[in-house]
């Protein structure tokens, strides 16, 4: 404001200088041609940043419509009006836009692909994927207080780490982890953690970025930019949500940007479209780098290296499918298919006790949603026509957990048929023989205890070993 005061001053100087008057009606009027080049220049009334170019743009025409209008003769009051009009103008126009703006944007912004949904998994009686009541009834962590819950995970001293929708990174204190307190704030939405060799947390926050927390509590950004894409009409660099994250054995972070096109309270526009929106990026901490690992992706999400110390297993949720990306060995660069036709979308994969994995599905595929699918033009008219809280979407209100092995078959799967204690289930860990289940729209934190599993085992030490 000081600054804008100053400008404002030093112009009325330079004005009265060049009029060579200092009389008190010197500069009336100019107010209504600088008012009508701000609108024009596309400065919204409504609020929002501005810029010196979209200003003198505004300030050109005003100035090219008065000189116009002087050379006509047009007497000064006429004058008067014609630019008051062209501001009343400019002005309905910028309200209706501010107003409509975010309907207009919508309805031609979202792009729907052709996708045709391989054949489900059967979840009937005796296979391994049957419909169970297994997680009915679970053990609770902090019900009624967890919002926003989307990952899980524990130290060396058993103290579980999650995060909430305020921007919190909650810990609580073992054994029965009824006392919490807010390890750090970072802001944004905290969704997958790991611990890297040094015991610092490593979170991806949607919106903001890849962060890092070390044991002292402190809060360090690590990047929330990457390489931006050769052949992308507009800039994106910057990451929109950063999903989920695990840490290679030399130490680079490699995590996964779910979309590039839509923030995260519009992942259900991301679904609408079902293209490959997402990426997987890596980032050294010991350089600062971060690129882009691969693209092109079907909303990547829960990220997991795998126990070979050479690959990582990635889920792309709107495809149902699971992926293997090598990072190292012979096989370096390839992508190999591990799960495709998934019953429901999956989310996060952790590692298991005896050497498999753990999967969670976030929700159920639909017969209507996969037939839509194939209709791009259905979605589009849908999109643009109907009312978002009436799209088609995927049945969020079933839970499932499974486990499957390195050649991706499926071993086990836990359900919430009835969607009563778990109905949207987004992470799970395994630590000292007891499966802990999340889930962000979840007001609770599930504990299941496990059969026939090491009671000791810890995921960090599968990463880095023991510690004295």
């Amino acid at each position: 404001y000081v600054l804008c005061s100053v400008l404002v001053a030093l112009s009325g100087f330079f004005f009265s200088a060049r009029i060579g008057s200092a009389a008190s009606d010197i500069g009336t009027g100019l107010e209504l041609q600088v008012l009508t080049a701000t609108v024009l220049g596309g400065i919204s009334l409504g609020g929002g940043r501005g810029s010196v170019a979209k200003a003198l743009m505004g300030t050109l025409f005003v100035l090219v419509l008065s000189n116009s209008l002087l050379a006509l003769a047009v007497p000064g009051p006429v004058n008067y009006l014609i630019l008051g009009l062209v501001l009343l103008l400019s002005v309905l126009l910028d309200v209706r836009w501010v107003k409509n703006r975010h309907k207009i944007l919508r309805s031609v912004y979202i792009s729907p692909t052709f996708a045709k949904m391989p054949q489900a998994i059967s979840t009937a009686a005796g296979a391994p994927m049957a419909v169970n009541d297994r997680l009915k009834d679970v053990g609770v962590i902090g019900l009624g207080f967890l919002d926003g819950a989307e990952d899980v995970i524990f130290d060396r001293q058993d103290r579980l780490y999650t995060g909430s929708r305020q921007g919190d990174i909650l810990r609580f204190q073992p054994p029965n982890y009824t006392e919490s307190e807010v390890f750090a704030h970072i802001g944004g939405s905290p969704l997958g953690m790991a611990f890297d060799r040094d015991d610092n947390l490593v979170i991806c926050v949607a919106g903001m970025g890849l962060y890092q927390v070390s044991p002292a509590g402190e809060v360090k950004l690590l990047t929330a930019e990457t390489n931006r894409s050769l052949t992308s009409v507009v800039d994106d660099s910057t990451m929109k949500l950063a999903d989920d994250c695990d840490i290679l054995p030399d130490g680079r972070i490699v995590f996964s940007e779910a979309t590039v096109r839509f923030e995260m309270h519009d992942w259900y526009a991301d679904a609408l479209e079902s293209r490959g929106n997402g990426r997987i990026i890596v980032h050294d901490p010991k350089s600062g780098s971060t690129r882009t690992l691969l693209s092109n992706l079907v909303f990547p999400n829960g990220i997991c290296t795998a126990f070979d110390g050479q690959s990582v297993l990635f889920a792309e949720s709107w495809a149902c499918r699971i992926s293997r990306y090598y990072f190292d060995g012979p096989k370096k660069g390839k992508i190999e298919r591990v799960i495709e036709g998934l019953p429901g979308y999956p989310d996060n994969i952790n590692r298991a006790s005896d050497g498999t994995y753990w999967l969670a599905l976030m929700g159920m595929r639909t017969p209507a949603l996969d037939l839509s699918l194939e209709m791009p033009g259905f979605r589009r008219r849908m999109a643009r026509r109907v009312s978002e809280d009436a799209w088609l979407m995927p049945n969020l209100n079933t839970g499932c957990v499974l486990r499957f092995d390195e050649k991706g078959r499926i071993l086990e799967s836990l359900w919430d048929q009835a969607g009563e204690k778990h109905p949207m289930i987004t992470s799970m860990r395994e630590h000292k023989g007891i499966l802990y289940l999340c889930g962000i729209f979840n007001n609770r934190m599930g504990t299941l205890p496990l059969k026939g599993v090491d009671p000791n085992w810890f995921s960090s030490d599968s990463y880095w070993g023991k510690k004295p």
